[in-house]
């Protein structure tokens, strides 16, 4: 079955970093788009970035372009988010994200917090 496991996330004070894990499995990693989704106390879940199959293409939130990269490894079966100049208002949880046989799939989250 298809399974996405989140790491890497914590406690960080305003303009530390971070870099986010997903390990993959279940589904053919190298044949989708990966994305990573937030979601805020109180909001919805939204999108941070995506990458695409061959890990040549990407895509960001406005809120988040400059500061975050995302990157996956097709060998590992693993998706990265480096979050970088971290801003209290990236606190929330950080979800993995991908779209097979028509389904979405989100791993259990990981917590990021930015705060002094």
């Amino acid at each position: 079955q298809v399974q996405l496991v989140e790491s890497g996330g914590g406690l960080v004070q305003p303009g530390g970093s971070l870099r986010l894990s997903c390990a993959a499995s279940g589904f053919p990693f190298g044949d989708l788009t990966m994305r990573w989704f937030l979601q805020a106390p109180g909001k919805e879940r939204t999108m941070v970035a995506s990458v695409n199959s061959a890990g040549d293409s990407t895509l960001y939130a406005e809120s988040v372009k400059g500061r975050f990269t995302i990157s996956r490894d097709n060998t590992k079966n693993l998706v990265f988010l480096q979050m970088n100049s971290l801003k209290p208002e990236d606190t929330a949880v950080y979800y993995c994200h991908c779209l097979y046989n028509w389904k979405n799939y989100w791993g259990q989250g990981t917590q990021v917090t930015v705060s002094s």
